[in-house]
């Protein structure tokens, strides 16, 4: 006899998860890292290297948010495939 059911995908494994943790500790720490940019050369149109440098990484960290964005909502989507949950309904 064969299996006719439907097959669920398997649970997605912690992977995204923890990516998406080291994702965000990069962005947390770089800043605290004050030796990094505790300089005023180079300068960028005048501009001090501590003003840019500080700014730059306001604009890098937000990409980087949005990076662990897509992983932790990309690992829940497999988990409710997994589970048999539609997005609009089910328990949450």
């Amino acid at each position: 006899m064969t299996d006719t059911s439907p097959r669920q995908p398997a649970p997605p494994g912690p992977g995204r998860l923890i990516a998406a943790g080291v994702v965000l500790a990069i962005a947390v720490i770089v800043p605290l890292l004050v030796w990094t940019y505790a300089r005023t050369t180079p300068e960028l149109a005048g501009i001090p290297f501590f003003f840019w440098y500080q700014f730059l990484l306001v604009i890098v960290s937000v990409g980087m948010t949005g990076i662990a964005y897509k992983l932790v909502t990309s690992h829940d989507h497999d988990r409710r495939a997994a589970q048999g949950l539609d997005r609009q309904g089910g328990d949450a």
